[in-house]
């Protein structure tokens, strides 16, 4: 194994205690957020609000520029809201 690999598993450790570890992924990858998606993205938000490891979910998806799927219990809406948010208060800096 490479450095790169041990820092890429380090850094991906918060996966292993995540709520959603075990359950099946396309929950949280809905076709979109309307309609029938919507009962399918509350479940998936249920899941990350019981979650310990949500707020590690959520920088990794932000950080990344994860554009799909809940993560941290948000919608690619959501993320995409928080990353211009975060944007602005650094350029207010």
């Amino acid at each position: 194994m490479t450095i790169a690999d041990q820092r890429t598993r380090d850094s991906l450790a918060w996966t292993e205690r995540a709520a959603c570890h075990d359950a099946p992924p396309d929950l949280f990858f809905p076709v979109s957020e309307f309609g029938v998606a919507e009962e399918q993205i509350t479940e998936a938000k249920r899941v990350c609000a019981r979650c310990p490891v949500h707020v590690d979910c959520l920088e990794h998806a932000l950080s990344r520029g994860e554009a799909s799927g809940i993560w941290g219990g948000t919608t690619e809406h959501e993320r995409r809201h928080l990353r211009r948010r975060r944007g602005a208060l650094r350029r207010t800096r």
